[in-house]
């Protein structure tokens, strides 16, 4: 049975030699709305139960719930980014390729593995490189986290990759680039994060809006901040009830009572992820004091149908997480 195990990762191994599917954004499985709700204890039985059933990104968050929780690079974890690896994940390749930049590495402790670091990237590359030539453009962001070449983040964002334009952002914002005229520099970061919000990256939003805040612009601070909360991202959501519920007015919506004690409900359901529980307590306590029982009862509803509707509340941690 292992002999025949080993020639039945052997022969999966040879295959993605050739082929290899990038992961494209589609509705994350249950395990995987658990682990971006920073709830790793509940995710992880759900989590291993869709691994085993040969579900291949949530082999990959298995390995990354497995490695956050320990702060390092443990058997368990590289096992399962290994088999995603077979699986053709070239995010686990591209974590197995940073295991010399691990703790382990620091603790003398890491597991071994059927490829060395190095090897990994390489391999991870050479799937990669084909669809990046032709534009690809999360496989342009990708060749970006194998080689840290800027020019591959570069070509990823001006293909519309989302996620590379908010990287471009952070970069320039940090110094990256040139800019001799004053004044260049912050016009392309705020470029750079109105393309990937207007990409749906509620990281981007976020920032953006702070940008917007500073100048004033306060209808277009209103519009940002409800395209965020309607990405599920748990900060804008937060604020857009906070906001809405006048606690406080800050950006000048009109009052709504209902939905903004309907949105910290649905915060509620975080628990404590993320250290929130207390905040999120306080904020539904000063609500329901301007409300009456019918409100909070109509609040319930509308909790309901926004949930249905959209995306699951998410602290939209780093899919390539460090």
């Amino acid at each position: 049975m292992k002999i025949l195990t080993c020639l039945l990762a052997l022969s999966l191994f040879i295959l993605n030699e050739t082929s290899f599917a990038i992961e494209r954004e589609q509705a994350p499985s249950s395990g995987i709305v658990l682990y971006n709700q920073l709830k790793l204890d509940t995710a992880f039985p759900v989590l291993e139960k869709e691994a085993l059933s040969g579900d291949v990104d949530s082999q990959y968050y298995l390995g990354e719930a497995l490695r956050k929780r320990n702060r390092y690079m443990t058997q368990g974890a590289q096992y399962w980014y290994e088999t995603a690896a077979v699986n053709g994940s070239i995010y686990a390749m591209i974590q197995l390729g940073r295991k010399n930049e691990d703790l382990c590495r620091a603790m003398d402790n890491c597991p071994t593995s059927t490829r060395s670091p190095a090897g990994w990237l390489t391999h991870a590359k050479k799937l990669l490189l084909a669809k990046a030539n032709n534009g690809d453009p999360e496989s342009l962001y990708l060749m970006y986290e194998i080689t840290l070449d800027r020019t591959w983040l570069e070509k990823s964002a001006n293909a519309g990759y989302a996620l590379a334009q908010y990287w471009m952002a952070v970069s320039e914002r940090q110094g990256e680039g040139f800019f001799f005229i004053p004044g260049k520099r912050d016009a392309s970061v705020k470029k750079w994060l109105l393309l990937s919000s207007e990409g749906g990256n509620p990281k981007a939003m976020m920032d953006y809006l702070q940008i917007l805040y500073e100048e004033g612009d306060m209808n277009s601070v209103r519009h940002w901040l409800e395209v965020a909360a309607g990405t599920g991202d748990q900060t804008a959501t937060s604020n857009y009830g906070a906001y809405i519920s006048h606690t406080p007015d800050s950006v000048g919506y009109p009052l709504d009572l209902v939905k903004g004690y309907a949105l910290f409900s649905l915060l509620k359901e975080l628990d404590d992820a993320g250290g929130i529980k207390d905040y999120v307590d306080r904020k539904i306590e000063k609500i329901s004091e301007k409300m009456t029982p019918e409100q909070i009862e109509q609040a319930e509803g509308v909790a309901k149908e926004w949930k249905k509707t959209h995306p699951p509340l998410s602290f939209f941690p780093d899919k390539l997480g460090r």
